[in-house]
């Protein structure tokens, strides 16, 4: 054949086979082993060590029973996982062929027929392996050697000439909760926890794709910057949507600049203030018409600022979010499961619409679980929730040699350009509570550090976090570069200057045992973490035994899921000061949750009255990684906690709240949405409990307008109620507007809830549908609870005497058991 000919066919081929091809190994079949065995077991691709055990039933369920105490050896020993899988000849003609290792836990050593292709050190990092000269046409054989974390952790620490403290954990680039925190058990995984990808390309792909977008006096400057990896320069075309260009592209790495009109285009908006708008793209590249790739991305057009202005107090802290201040409402966030492979899309885009429907726009992805998979942030860009993302270190300390370094520097890159086009991105931050573990928890004495030792640990932080980090975001960032915290909080709980400037960690309450009226004196800028305990439904409960469940606070398994050293004796001490104690589970259950409900709308009630000194409130915490007594206010099997019900509550936008101080009630409506109101009137109403109005007044305000916070003449106490009759009454405010719209509602109680003088409300139920009933009362029903293995709508209100209201249902349930405060007072 004539050579030009050839050469052409030869092209022609290669150009008809160009495109890009991926295809996952996930569903090929895997085994593993422990390496001392002999015997090879079947495996699931994405998963971990536990989970292939527990499905060959090797070990129990270490979430039931005590078994956690049994699964424990598995740290300990080295793991390997093999496949075959087949490569086709039209495969091996592409000019590059690579694996993709998305996440490999941890210390891994990556076999291809037998030869030795990469050694790993990072769960967090994602490898890329040319493999096409190691490849053979049909069979393959892929194996994955995993080490114990928990050797080479120790071989690590031993480096460094004194002790650290959470060793091992915090040598290796690893989910720090899996070695155990006070809300999640001890489980230390290993093994393939992200999918792995066979690649196939020719001449082009693209790498990344980002945006940068720019507002200057209304007008958006708005460019896509595109990095291409070019095996063969020339000209080549980009499409985006509309757009098409050609390109010059150099052999090696290119980065390509395209700016887009995105006039007319809608803004991303965060929950409660309008839609979060995506826009989609697809960005494609081609070579004599030929398609090589394709991105698919979303954009969301927002702009976020963190402004830190001096006032009288200190040093403002708050977000402007498309040049609005913004308050944060929230929460923060653990992994949903110990073992994250089996963390589903569902799920969480459960918790994300739950954090919605409460009202919430923040959420903080807190720093000791891992970066999460991307159904998480696009749950979060679809509903509004502006996501403060932490970087995964978490209250140790950490070395800063340069191989870690290094480690950290490649870990930043892969995450950052994985996660930063997502417009919930507000934040990033190096860490949870690092600066704190050095400054306040005392590690160098008890370790006894040398004045060296001490000073090389502050070296060590300043160049991790001040340095190596910060350098890697902002190479990598194409977005609001500025938004950078170090840490997280940014000074401790202990110190005056926590209240007046940075972020928060509060923990005067629960670790200091304060009473929670505390929270009314200790509010900072913005407070972004801050809880307190409460037990899971009695659905979870029960979830946590294999057989038929004891419900006794003093069965070992109900004791085993409660992970904090001191949990009862601090939730049963709190109990008695607000609460009569139950003895009866059930009972003990539902005031548990209850005093965690209340506590926390102590905290956020004084945190949003302090606007706008206050800018943001994110209590700790919303999920579980498994059924245990926790800070959450939604239990690992999805169910709402009272403090969910409460959060719903507190965080609408518009609210009218109280204080007590000084023998004068105060009051404040509160308005975190976009639209003003004019001329609102505040009625109030003295109501005993059995309904009867006793006195009607208004309050009056020398101010008209509803923009963000107005304060209200306050009354005097002993003018509305004497004394005696501060456990018989109680208030009911109504907030509305000039035209008598009601913009907010709420209830004032003078005594705490076990000095109530309730009587039995006759509580009656009406089914509606099958999916709704209707609940009414003749008395006060305090704290209403709805028992069921369902959803309610609302549960744990209050409802007021003659009234009734509708509850929806997530399932149809005929025989609902119902209980309010009352019940609990009869002991």
């Amino acid at each position: 054949m004539n050579k030009s000919i050839l050469f052409i066919f030869l092209f022609i081929q290669t150009m008809m086979t160009a495109q890009l091809t991926e295809r996952s190994l996930s569903s090929e079949k895997w085994q593993f082993k422990n390496t001392k065995e002999q015997d090879w077991m079947s495996a699931k691709i994405p998963g971990t060590v536990h989970l292939d055990l527990m499905d060959n039933k090797v070990i129990p369920d270490p979430f039931k029973d005590e078994n956690e105490k049994k699964v424990q050896w598995i740290e300990n020993e080295d793991w390997e996982y093999k496949t075959i899988f087949k490569v086709s000849a039209k495969e091996l003609k592409n000019d590059h062929v690579d694996l993709i290792f998305n996440g490999l836990d941890t210390f891994s050593e990556i076999y291809l027929n037998g030869k030795l292709l990469k050694k790993t050190d990072n769960m967090f990092r994602k490898w890329n392996v040319p493999v096409k000269e190691f490849l053979k046409q049909g069979d393959n054989e892929l194996k994955i050697k995993f080490k114990s974390a928990v050797k080479e952790g120790k071989e690590l620490a031993q480096k460094v000439p004194f002790t650290m403290p959470e060793s091992p954990r915090s040598f290796m680039r690893k989910a720090q909760y899996q070695f155990g925190w006070d809300w999640g058990p001890r489980l230390v995984t290993a093994g393939i926890w992200k999918d792995i990808q066979l690649e196939s390309w020719n001449f082009a792909k693209i790498e990344t794709v980002k945006y940068h977008q720019n507002f200057s006096n209304e007008v958006l400057d708005f460019n896509f910057e595109i990095e291409i990896n070019a095996q063969e320069a020339g000209n080549y075309n980009l499409n985006i949507n509309q757009l098409n260009k050609t390109v010059l592209l150099k052999k090696g790495m290119n980065t390509i600049r395209l700016p887009y009109d995105m006039s007319g285009f809608k803004l991303w908006q965060p929950n409660g203030w309008g839609d979060a708008n995506l826009h989609d793209f697809k960005i494609e590249l081609l070579k004599n018409k030929t398609a090589l790739d394709q991105k698919n991305i979303k954009v969301g057009l927002r702009t976020v600022e963190l402004v830190q202005e001096k006032d009288a107090a200190g040093k403002s802290f708050y977000f402007k979010v498309n040049g609005k201040p913004l308050y944060a409402k929230g929460t923060n966030w653990i992994p949903a499961d110990s073992f994250s492979p089996r963390i589903t899309k569902e799920k969480y885009r459960k918790l994300i619409k739950d954090m919605k429907e409460a009202n919430m726009n923040m959420v903080r992805v807190w720093g000791g679980g891992i970066y999460e998979d991307d159904e998480f942030y696009k749950a979060c860009d679809e509903n509004g929730i502006l996501v403060w993302q932490d970087f995964m270190f978490a209250g140790s300390f950490y070395p800063a040699d340069e191989a870690f370094l290094n480690n950290v520097r490649e870990e930043v890159k892969d995450q950052v350009n994985r996660l930063q086009n997502h417009p919930s991105i507000a934040l990033w931050c190096g860490n949870n509570e690092v600066d704190e573990a050095i400054v306040n928890w005392g590690y160098q004495k008890q370790f006894k550090y040398s004045k060296d030792d001490s000073i090389q640990v502050w070296k060590d932080y300043k160049k991790l976090f001040h340095d190596v980090i910060p350098n890697a975001l902002q190479e990598n960032l194409t977005q609001e570069k500025n938004i950078y915290w170090p840490s997280s909080p940014s000074i401790g709980w202990g110190h005056k200057e926590s209240l007046t400037e940075g972020d928060s960690h509060y923990w005067g309450v629960w670790w200091g045992e304060q009473p929670f009226e505390i929270y009314n004196e200790k509010v900072g800028r913005f407070m972004s973490e801050y809880g307190f305990q409460g037990m899971p439904s009695l659905v979870a409960v029960k979830s946590m035994f294999s057989g038929i469940p004891d419900l006794n606070l003093q069965n070992p398994t109900i004791k085993a899921h409660e992970k904090h050293g001191r949990g009862w004796e601090i939730i049963n001490e709190y109990i008695k000061r607000d609460y009569q104690l139950p003895s009866d589970f059930v009972q003990y259950n539902y005031i548990s949750q209850l005093l965690q409900a209340r506590g926390m709308r102590i905290a956020v009630e004084a945190h949003r009255r302090a606007k706008p000194y206050n800018m943001g409130t994110l209590y700790w915490q919303l999920n579980d990684c498994w059924p245990v007594v926790s800070w959450s206010s939604i239990d690992y099997l999805g169910n709402w906690k009272a403090l969910q019900y409460q959060m719903k509550r507190s965080f609408e936008q518009q609210v009218i709240l109280t204080d007590e101080k000084d023998g004068n009630l105060n009051f404040y409506a509160i308005n975190d949405g976009i639209k003003n109101f004019t001329d609102v009137n505040l009625e109030i109403k003295a109501l005993n409990f059995d309904g009867k109005v006793l006195k009607e007044a208004k309050a009056s305000s020398k101010e008209k307008a509803l923009e963000s916070i107005l304060k209200f003449d306050p009354i005097e106490i002993k003018n509305v109620i004497t004394e005696s009759e501060k456990n018989k009454i109680f208030l009911q405010l109504t907030l509305k507007d000039k035209e008598g719209k009601i913009i907010a509602v709420n209830n004032h109680f003078f005594a705490k809830p076990k000095d109530l003088q309730l009587t039995k409300p006759n509580i009656k139920i009406k089914i509606i549908t099958p999916n709704e009933i209707e609940i009414s009362t003749d008395e006060l029903a305090k704290d209403v609870y709805l028992i069921g293995d369902i959803h309610f709508s609302d549960n744990f209100f209050d409802l007021l005497p003659h009234t009734s209201k509708r509850i929806k249902l997530s399932k149809p349930m005929k025989n609902i058991e119902v209980i309010s405060l009352w019940n609990t007072l009869q002991n």
